[in-house]
């Protein structure tokens, strides 16, 4: 019994040592982590103010930017408005454009005016251009994307079809 007596007295012992340990261990984790979050939060009232200071300023900077974009943005794209007119503007010039070739045809077909084989692939290269132009006017219609562009280029193809019609009947009455 006595032999009984000393393993159960062993395991209270050792159960108690066991269970101090663990609470040492506690308070030990306990004590730093309390320690860390003291030192760590703990900001004079000017860092903080210059810390608030920074964060608004970087907003400020952010709007900034987000808002010179937008205006980029703005810029490259037409108006409802400003692309009614652009667009019905052209149409009418590309009319005109084709009742003129449609008037050389006639002519060509008239007997007694020889026109050569050179004047007729001209006046189908002519009537490609037309073509062309009006599918980038859809193709921009749909996708809307760098407006200036799209007008700059736009025009200059249209004035470069223009004066090729005026260089062909020039030719002609030559």
């Amino acid at each position: 019994m006595h032999s009984l007596l000393n393993t159960l007295n062993f395991e209270i012992t050792y159960n108690k040592t066991r269970k101090m340990k663990k609470r040492i261990i506690f308070v030990a984790l306990a004590t730093t982590l309390i320690a860390g979050a003291i030192f760590t939060g703990c900001q004079t009232q000017a860092e903080k103010r210059e810390s608030a200071q920074d964060k608004v300023q970087d907003a400020k900077d952010d709007l900034r930017d987000v808002q010179k974009d937008a205006n980029i943005e703005a810029q490259k794209v037409a108006t409802a408005e400003e692309w009614k007119t652009f667009k019905s503007e052209s149409e009418v010039k590309i009319s005109d454009f084709e009742n003129r070739i449609a008037e050389l045809k006639v002519k060509m077909k008239k007997q007694g005016k020889a026109f050569d084989a050179q004047y007729e692939k001209r006046i189908d290269t002519l009537e490609q251009k037309i073509k062309a132009l009006k599918t980038r006017m859809e193709d921009y219609e749909k996708s809307q994307s760098d407006w200036e562009k799209f007008k700059r280029e736009f025009n200059h193809d249209m004035d470069e079809l223009g004066q090729a019609f005026k260089d062909l009947t020039v030719d002609n009455k030559q």
